[in-house]
């Protein structure tokens, strides 16, 4: 689990917004809406086939506005699977 937070850190720290990533990269989804295993350095928890959880790196730019793209995955056998199909284009509300 904390592969995947380190691979996220890694890549908003690139683009220059490190100290602005103030929160877990995701979460488990089950019974709970938010459960282990938690996206988060220092958790080692593999996951497994038949795992679901999200991936939800955030950015929040104090007194101005906050950014965080949620994913829903499962593990499968042969790798992920992303179960939301949100677009990934910008959308202007208002």
């Amino acid at each position: 689990a904390q592969q995947i937070d380190r691979v996220a850190r890694r890549i908003i720290e690139e683009a220059g917004f490190g100290e602005r990533f103030i929160h877990r990269t995701g979460h488990g989804i089950g019974l709970e809406v938010h459960e282990p295993p938690y996206l988060v350095e220092g958790n080692d928890w593999r996951l497994e086939p038949g795992t679901t959880f999200s991936v939800e790196p955030g950015i929040y730019l104090e007194g101005e506005f906050g950014v965080r793209i949620e994913d829903i995955v499962a593990v499968t056998a042969d790798g992920v699977e992303r179960l939301n199909r949100s677009t990934r284009e910008l959308q202007v509300v208002g």
